[in-house]
């Protein structure tokens, strides 16, 4: 399906959502495939990668160019060691396809755009640390690729420019709230800002969430979330930057399905004022007025004589308790009788 009516499909039904696998391959084309593959009865919508050329996009002066891990002398070259291929890319593009999954891709470089572009990419996101990119940005929305822009280190003011910018070329843009802490404390998570996004910029607004909880997704489709996206790792143990903000596989499969029932629930409004009462359940759990204590005839009843028994409508309705208080009784009634108003004088 084409790329403009994909999220379009999805608006009003059941919440799209993005699973990242990033960079959990760890260079594995293998395991990059299994991924996809685990995935494949999640019922997630899209499968997310990054695709990162190390030559492209850091240079000697990148902070992370520092010991990286037992493998990975820098962060350059654990990038340099986690590349695929044009054509690796594209088995990876068309095994999502094959499994019914959209294919997302954020690039980091000119160079990545133009490898997205050539195998068919149809979903740009624009990661927090590109909003100010409009070279990258540009590039994209001269195709009029479908973009995903996310918000995690930006304010409004930056936020403002990239979606005007996005919106002139008429490309089918989301944003999402996004906070770039790994994984993210729920004090920063910012679940209001997501309406905030909606009404600011009248597109599709979600969440791109690093707490690696679902119940923070869970959470986001609550308060109306479109769109979710999320890391996913087969263990949170896994060596991998995102490992400790990802969700695992096994938890995947009911975080869709607790979304996808959110969005009925908010999908089903009610009009309190007109709701329909089942009188029959309803005289089931109301109660009527009673006498808790033997009484005389001509005895003046007081509040201390009551007590609310049910069922309803047997005696007098609980919320007239007032209007029986100092009427005196026409006959003698047994402890627990209904009261009635025929009782009284």
């Amino acid at each position: 399906m084409g790329y403009i009516n994909y999220f379009q499909g999805y608006k009003n039904k059941n919440i799209r959502t993005i699973a990242e696998i990033g960079q959990a391959h760890d260079g594995s084309l293998g395991l990059a495939h299994s991924y996809i593959d685990a995935l494949k009865n999640t019922g997630v919508t899209d499968v997310k990668f990054q695709i990162h050329i190390a030559d492209a996009e850091s240079s000697k002066k990148e902070r992370f160019r520092k010991k990286f891990s037992y493998e990975d002398k820098t962060r350059f070259d654990y990038w340099k060691r986690i590349e695929f291929t044009g054509e690796q890319w594209l088995g990876i593009l068309r095994h999502c396809k094959k499994n019914k999954f959209n294919f997302v891709a954020s690039p980091f470089s000119i160079e990545a755009v133009d490898l997205l572009k050539k195998i068919g990419c149809k979903t740009f996101k624009i990661a927090s640390g590109e909003v100010n990119n409009y070279l990258m940005i540009d590039n994209i929305i001269k195709h009029k690729k479908e973009i995903i822009l996310s918000s995690g280190l930006s304010n409004f003011k930056e936020l403002d420019k990239a979606v005007r910018r996005i919106k002139r070329k008429k490309s089918n843009l989301s944003v999402l709230q996004c906070t770039s802490e790994y994984p993210s404390n729920f004090k920063n998570i910012g679940l209001n800002v997501i309406q905030d996004i909606r009404n600011r910029y009248n597109v599709p607004a979600g969440l791109s969430d690093h707490s690696g909880n679902i119940n923070t997704l869970l959470a986001a489709a609550a308060v109306g979330a479109e769109l979710i996206e999320f890391h996913v790792t087969f263990n949170k143990k896994s060596f991998g930057p995102d490992s400790r903000s990802s969700i695992e596989i096994d938890e995947v499969k009911k975080l869709v399905e607790s979304t996808d029932y959110i969005k009925k629930c908010l999908n089903h409004k009610i009009n309190k004022s007109k709701v329909k009462i089942n009188m029959k359940l309803k005289e089931i759990f109301s109660k009527s007025l009673a006498i808790n204590k033997n009484l005389n005839k001509n005895h003046k009843i007081k509040i201390e004589d009551l007590e609310t028994k049910k069922p309803g409508g047997i005696g007098v309705d609980t919320k007239h308790y007032e209007k029986v208080i100092g009427k005196k009784l026409n006959k003698s009634l047994r402890k627990n009788s209904f009261l009635k108003f025929k009782d009284l004088i």
